[in-house]
């Protein structure tokens, strides 16, 4: 059974293939959504948006929870991901991503494509999210058993799940008989606004919330400091990353705000959940609170220099000199 050292953590969330275009905020607004947020849509309409653009087309594995186990395997940690895929040509390079990036699986296959994300980043490094979900919206409760979860220390739950309630309760029933962490990612503020009834009634079974400063709010209807105290007030450990402003972090009676490791960013996407790669993995490795968001904002610079969710080996190659030099400082 799990342990707070154990150093395995499963994702669990939307199988999904990112397809990155650099556009004018004009795209955005013909689209049809509110810039920053993210919005559920048919296949045909990323398809119809696609043939709009002439802007070239960066495809990468994706997923707020893929991301962040993605990001965790190549820190070097003992990464799991649970989903569904399509039996289709994006599914099999979703799998190559994961086997790169050295993470376990436990993928299940429908017969729908597989889901994917147009995520449009305008100059302001800003990025807006259109999600046809496909086959990731057909993972069921019978997806997830306690054999996928027995050996974790750390179950990470993408917000987005919070539209699959039977699958929910069901990960989160699992992963208290296996003894694991649970932390959720709260995602999006909409989806803080639309599931606010289900988050009240399961927050109270999660371990870690992350959160950003709009979906806190979102949550809270308070500043980023007081909604930092609310959540610290529900959960083991309550975290409010503000951008380029850092990051706030409670747990216990410790309360730390750690700075951003500033640089030119040209594209948000996948910032958050790259956060939370390196603070994720730093617990696992015994980081304190302060050190484990501080290896958590080291990652987040370096994906944020690049366009899309997946940073290069030269920016890996940053990362573990950092986590060198900071394992270094403490002796």
């Amino acid at each position: 059974m799990s342990s707070d050292r154990n150093p395995w953590v499963a994702g669990v969330g939307a199988a999904l293939v990112d397809l990155l275009v650099e556009e004018q905020d004009q795209f955005v607004a013909r689209m049809g959504s509110a810039k920053g947020g993210m919005t559920l849509v048919e296949l045909d309409a990323i398809d119809s948006a696609l043939k709009s653009t002439q802007a070239p087309l960066k495809m990468v594995p994706g997923g707020s929870a893929c991301n962040t186990i993605v990001g965790i395997g190549n820190l070097g940690g003992k990464a799991r991901m649970i989903g569904r895929l399509g039996k289709d040509t994006l599914g099999k390079a979703f799998l190559d991503g994961l086997l790169k990036a050295g993470v376990d699986h436990r993928i299940r296959f429908s017969d729908m494509p597989t889901g994917r994300v147009l995520s449009v980043v305008t100059p302001d490094a800003q990025r807006t999210m259109f999600t046809y979900l496909g086959a990731s919206s057909q993972l069921t409760p019978d997806d997830v058993t306690l054999a996928d979860l027995a050996d974790v220390g750390m179950v990470h739950l993408e917000g987005y799940l919070l539209f699959n309630r039977p699958v929910v309760e069901k990960i989160i029933a699992v992963a208290k008989q296996a003894k694991a962490k649970i932390v959720l990612d709260l995602g999006s503020y909409q989806v803080v606004e639309i599931c606010r009834d289900f988050l009240n009634e399961i927050i109270g079974s999660v371990d870690i919330v992350l959160a950003n400063e709009d979906e806190a709010k979102a949550y809270t209807g308070k500043g980023e400091s007081e909604s930092l105290e609310i959540l610290a007030g529900k959960v083991e450990t309550a975290v409010v990353k503000l951008g380029k402003h850092g990051v706030l972090v409670a747990q216990g009676k410790s309360r730390h705000k750690v700075e951003a490791q500033l640089v030119k960013a040209i594209d948000t996407t996948g910032a958050g959940d790259l956060w939370a790669s390196g603070f994720l993995f730093g617990l696992t490795q015994g980081l304190s609170l302060e050190n484990a968001a501080r290896l958590g904002c080291k990652v987040g610079s370096e994906v944020v220099q690049v366009m899309g969710a997946v940073i290069p080996d030269a920016g890996w190659k940053r990362v573990h000199q950092y986590r060198t030099d900071l394992a270094a400082s403490l002796r």
